[in-house]
């Protein structure tokens, strides 16, 4: 299927947002998700099932100062 990734289209065999998270190699503890315009929380990643042409943005944590 295919969803709008940071933007960007892309093909995905994720099922679940924390599938899909998985599979783009990201740390789940590391990222915040945005899940077409609402920030998803932490705790329903793997219960949330995307959908053809969901919008998806992954925002890293950066540290610094």
């Amino acid at each position: 299927m295919q969803v709008i990734l940071n933007g960007e289209a892309c093909e995905t065999r994720a099922a679940t947002v924390l599938e899909l998270l998985t599979e783009q190699g990201a740390d789940p503890a590391r990222v915040a998700v945005v899940l077409n315009d609402a920030v998803l929380p932490a705790a329903g990643r793997a219960a949330v099932r995307l959908a053809a042409g969901d919008r998806v943005e992954l925002l890293a944590f950066a540290g610094g100062g």
